[in-house]
């Protein structure tokens, strides 16, 4: 068992890397900080987390590994709940989600921070700060939900940075948005504990989970991360029958063998089973990873074949605009469903969920 200067210097550590913030529940704002869910005290003022995987072990006054839930006298506050940093009106398939209401938009916020650090994370500058670090606007959940309302979206995604540490903010805005009629789905990388998440996804429509890799090894030497969470994550969306799809960012020589995409690809048809859309999806070169190129496009065309090979429905490319890896095409007579160029889409080849073609049923969320 840790003693109590174990727990401390543990938590020092990792704070001090990300700073401590004297004065931080003033500089929240006007929404101010809210008592964080899922967490419980320890001796001598610390806190631990039990929100994600890390169980962060928090010192009076300092932040978790997320930077945005800190410890404030013993007791575990969210200094982002209603602050968002951007906020933006975005095609679904920029999600990306193909078979939720395609050609439909979602009212996207975010706020900083992060449980994992990636190190080809394209949106380092907000999911790798603190939210003292950043420019955000008050806007709690009422707003959020009347503004994706005027907007006219048909559903309002947490994405950009980690909605697992913005947790408190997601479920008052999602609850909010279903007692109105507006659809919530999260883009998430799968690191959080069961508990929370079983909470949280009566009040989500969709799921599009970020799987970065399919060894620990990548998770943890590229993403400061764990995968058998992840993937335990995905296995309770498959079990509660939440849509959910999943990407998979392919970076040139350490995730890209056709073994592991093979492994992958059956894992995810025994699992989830074969009808999950797998986004294959290009890496190119940000954050603190510059020195490897751009994915081949012809990396991305193999990974496709293979997950076909391995019996998987809905294969996709990503990042590769006007590819015919980004069309829904009919598993069983071959027509292409829904085509898409970029955030151009003709659904004109579904009807009431299914293929006009041949009748056959497309798994997905279509009105």
């Amino acid at each position: 068992m840790m003693t109590r200067r174990e727990f401390i210097l543990r938590s020092c550590a990792a704070s001090c890397a990300l700073g401590a913030f004297p004065g931080l529940l003033g500089a929240a704002g006007a929404q101010g900080p809210r008592e964080a869910m899922y967490y419980e005290t320890a001796e001598g003022g610390l806190v631990r987390c039990r929100l994600c995987p890390r169980g962060c072990v928090i010192a009076p006054g300092l932040a978790g590994r997320c930077r945005v839930r800190r410890n404030d006298g013993g007791k575990l506050y969210t200094l982002v709940f209603g602050r968002p940093c951007t906020s933006h009106n975005d095609p679904i398939e920029k999600k990306p989600l193909f078979h939720f209401l395609p050609g439909t938009n979602a009212f996207s916020i975010a706020t900083a921070g992060c449980n994992i650090e990636c190190k080809f994370c394209q949106n380092w500058q907000i999911s790798q700060a603190g939210p003292e670090e950043v420019r955000s606007v008050e806007m709690p959940p009422d707003r959020v939900v009347e503004r994706a309302l005027a907007a006219g979206s048909a559903a309002i995604a947490y994405t950009y940075t980690e909605p697992v540490v913005f947790y408190e903010y997601v479920r008052e805005t999602a609850r909010l948005g279903a007692s109105r009629g507006m659809r919530s789905v999260m883009i998430t990388n799968g690191f959080i504990r069961e508990e929370p998440m079983r909470e949280l996804l009566p009040h989500l429509a969709a799921v599009k989970v970020d799987l970065k890799a399919f060894t620990e090894k990548f998770y943890r030497e590229v993403c400061d991360g764990a995968l058998a969470p992840v993937l335990s994550t995905l296995k309770l969306l498959k079990q509660t029958g939440t849509w959910h799809e999943l990407v998979v960012l392919l970076v040139p020589t350490l995730n890209d063998g056709d073994d592991e995409i093979a492994a992958l690809c059956r894992w995810v048809k025994q699992e989830l089973g074969a009808g999950v859309p797998v986004h294959f999806t290009r890496y190119h070169p940000t954050y603190k990873m510059r020195n490897l190129p751009p994915t081949p496009v012809a990396t991305l065309e193999r990974a496709r074949r293979i997950g076909l090979k391995e019996g998987l429905e809905f294969v996709y490319l990503g990042n590769v605009p006007g590819h015919p890896g980004e069309t829904t095409w009919c598993p069983k007579c071959g027509t292409a469903l829904i085509t898409r160029v970029s955030y151009h889409v003709d659904a004109s080849g579904l009807k009431n969920g299914a293929c006009r073609h041949c009748g056959r049923p497309i798994p997905g969320v279509w009105s």
